[in-house]
């Protein structure tokens, strides 16, 4: 609501030398700016209403029947209100007008502030002088005069509209970040737009653009039109402009069109459609374009030809429990998105699951396909999941007071040049929780399932230990774990804290996992977070047999506005037998490696994660990962580290080592402005990965740019390098100048 004294409004509408500007353009796509009817016509058939008042006075004057009333004026007609200093109503005529200070609001929220109004007894307003309309959705237009003719509509002359601030914090005029001219402006209640003549965007208050046939709707839709066109430059494709229509078909729907041209590429086309139906929501974006494809691995003859990607999804509710989900991505060759700049993904996934649920059952239904974009991965050897079926049933133990869980699952795994598995396994879970009188926090567990695989082609899996034996195998899997936190709560330095050691014990028959193909447990490494699970491997085709100890503690302390939390721990197996977990994953010897993760917060200021592995014997690092973000809102610094030096086991594509630095960060200055930046570097060395070109630095992919930012405007330059060239994506420095106008379909 404003609540600032008109007159500075009007005064800046005064000084208006050049046509107006007007509210949400209709140069709007899918982030449409909207605005509101600013003067409401009363419906033909309605009754009308009563009109209630208050005022410090009333005079009436009988030679004229004519009552005037002065001082905090209050008119209020349903949800529409008048107020002024002061106004008279003509009795026989039932002309109502105000004078002073007038404010106005109509029953959709858009206020009107004017120095005189003409009303009729259904508040349609009549002439107005030094006229501000302030729209609900945030947006002013001010104007100089104002007209109503007989069917209701309103004609402005020399106005101006704009989403910035127009006054300081002392409610004295200042000149807004941008603008929209214009020498008439015309609102029609009846076809709820505003239409514009002679319009033009100044920013800075420099004319850039003339806006011929600008139109705005004034209740909330989204309105067919030119998009702002973008600007960039790529070395790949060299200078480039896009420009987009968007097209409203209708409430539910709307259809974007984008043409983009490049001085060193053919142009491509691209189109979005999104659609709201009543059972859920699904949108469908594609490009295309014919241009010359050079070979991923560098060498060989370029191919010219159609190269393209689409994109899909959506989702349906189709009853209280039941609903679809699908999304399918598909690309017509490895680097047509990272050469115009779409996606950087090395993976596109498609999927479409079916799923139920309700208050103690889940059943899912579902289809997984991949498409590899990354280098020397065969596309054979992507697989295809189909069907992957999920099924659990939530149950209450009537004997002991637990809970029991049971599930059935099933997978079907084929690859086009690699092999097939299929799986299939029943299995039950109980789970009791109990406080005992000390305090402790004791859980018992018991888990068994029966599995049954079948695979063939196995020779063609590279990992021997991923392959399992072809044909039909069964295996059973039972397991048995006790878990025991006991809590301790007490001051500390000046604040609390919550002490709470943890113990756990996890039995489980010695299991042939080898027999079995693994195609979903393959990327194991002990962290804080899968240190106390029953199963230590990620998925269902590897279970961690023998007898386990784990024990650990996670510790807490708050104090003011600081909060610093701890979990270490370390496992400890019975067994001296051979395990399938490879070396370096830290759990491959009898004694695990410890492992840790910390985290310290100030306020929203300063926020601190470190996590890491120890080695038991030599303690050295194994794990080491830094994340921290320092700052305030607009000035902060994003740093991330990461090094896994784990000495893995040759051979497992699944547990590389490496090294990376990520930083980012943003430094505000001068009100407005700010600078920003970031980088990925790969810090990896041929000790660690011995087919690394570099050794112990590259910059993978750095930026760097400047931007203004206000209560209405965001303007942004950036710069950006890539350091690796794939085929034809190049590697070189990229730019992209940006707008985004508050209120404007401007992106």
């Amino acid at each position: 609501m404003l609540r600032a004294a008109p007159s500075c409004f009007f005064a800046l509408a005064a000084r208006l030398k050049s046509p107006l500007a007007c509210a949400a353009l209709a140069l709007t796509g899918s982030q449409a700016a909207y605005a509101q009817d600013a003067v409401t016509a009363q419906s033909a058939t309605q009754s009308p209403a009563k009109i209630d008042f208050e005022a410090d006075r009333v005079d009436y004057q009988n030679d004229q029947e004519t009552v005037i009333a002065a001082g905090n004026v209050l008119l209020k007609r349903g949800e529409q209100s008048v107020r002024a200093d002061t106004v008279s109503w003509n009795s026989k005529s039932g002309q109502i007008t105000a004078s002073g200070n007038v404010r106005m609001v109509d029953q959709n929220g858009n206020q009107l502030f004017t120095e005189t109004v003409e009303l009729d007894e259904e508040f349609k307003a009549g002439a107005m002088s030094g006229m501000l309309l302030a729209l609900r959705e945030g947006g002013r237009l001010a104007a100089n005069a104002g007209t109503r003719d007989d069917k209701g509509r309103v004609e402005l002359t020399h106005a101006a509209y704009s989403a910035c601030a127009v006054e300081d914090s002392e409610n004295c005029p200042i000149n807004p970040t941008w603008r929209i001219t214009a020498e008439n402006v015309v609102y029609d209640p009846a076809s709820k737009f505003v239409h514009f003549s002679g319009a033009k965007m100044e920013l800075f208050g420099t004319p850039l653009i003339p806006l011929p046939g600008l139109n705005i709707a004034t209740d909330g839709r989204a309105i067919s039109g030119f998009l702002i066109p973008e600007v960039g430059y790529t070395p790949s494709n060299g200078f480039q402009v896009a420009g987009s229509y968007y097209q409203r078909l209708g409430s539910n729907s709307d259809l974007t069109g984008t043409a983009t041209l490049f001085t060193d590429a053919a142009p491509m086309a691209s189109a979005q459609y999104r659609q709201l139906t009543g059972k859920g929501a699904f949108q469908i974006t594609g490009y295309v374009t014919n241009s010359r494809r050079i070979p991923i691995a560098g060498t060989g003859t370029s191919e010219q030809g159609f190269r393209g990607h689409i994109f899909a999804n959506g989702k349906f509710q189709l009853s209280e429990n039941w609903s679809i989900t699908a999304a399918s991505r598909i690309a017509s060759d490895r680097t047509f998105l990272r050469r115009y700049d779409i996606s950087r993904d090395d993976r596109l996934r498609s999927m479409i699951e079916a799923e139920r649920i309700d208050t103690n059952s889940y059943l899912s239904i579902a289809g997984w396909a991949a498409q590899t974009l990354r280098i020397g991965v065969s596309q054979g050897q992507v697989p295809i999941a189909l069907p992957a079926f999920d099924y659990r049933r939530r149950l209450n133990d009537p004997l002991l007071g637990g809970k029991v869980e049971l599930q059935i699952n099933s997978l079907a795994i084929q690859r086009t040049s690699g092999q097939d598995t299929q799986r299939a396994f029943i299995g039950a879970r109980w789970d009791m929780k109990r406080l005992t009188k000390m305090g402790q926090e004791v859980t018992l567990t018991g888990l068994v399932r029966g599995d049954v695989y079948h695979s063939d082609e196995n020779f063609l899996t590279q990992t021997a230990i991923y392959r399992g034996i072809s044909g039909w195998e069964k295996r059973g899997v039972a397991t048995a774990a006790m878990d025991i936190k006991w809590p301790f709560a007490g001051p500390f330095m000046g604040g609390t804290q919550i002490l709470t050691p943890r113990f756990q014990m996890v039995a489980s028959p010695s299991i042939a996992n080898l027999n079995v193909p693994n195609e979903d447990a393959r990327a194991i490494d002990l962290e804080d977070s899968n240190l106390f699970s029953l199963n230590r491997f990620p998925g269902y085709d590897r279970i961690e047999g023998g007898v386990r100890f784990t024990y650990g503690f996670d510790w807490q302390m708050e104090k003011a506005r600081w909060k610093l939390k701890a979990t270490v721990g370390q496992s400890y197996r019975l067994t001296n037998e051979p395990t399938l977990l490879p070396n370096g994953t830290g759990l491959s010897s009898k004694k695990s490696d410890i492992v840790g993760r910390m985290e310290l917060r100030y306020r929203d200021f300063l926020k601190l994660t470190h996590r890491f592995r120890i080695d038991k014997d030599s303690l050295a690092v194994r794990r080491n990962e830094f994340d921290a973000t320092v700052g305030s809102e607009k000035t902060y610094l994003e740093l991330g580290y990461l090094r896994l030096n784990r000495n893995i086991t040759a051979g497992l594509e699944d547990l590389q080592d490496r090294e990376e630095l990520r930083l980012a960060g943003r430094v505000a200055f001068a009100r407005y402005w700010s600078v920003f930046g970031s980088g990925v570097f790969n810090l990896t060395d041929r000790k660690e990965d011995p087919s690394l070109s570099s050794d112990g630095f590259e910059p993978v992919r750095t930026r760097l740019g400047v931007a203004y930012q206000d209560d209405c405007l965001e303007l942004a330059l950036t710069w950006r390098r890539d350091y690796v060239a794939t085929g034809d994506a190049k590697l070189g420095n990229s730019y992209l100048i940006r707008f985004a106008f508050r209120n404007l379909g401007f992106r």
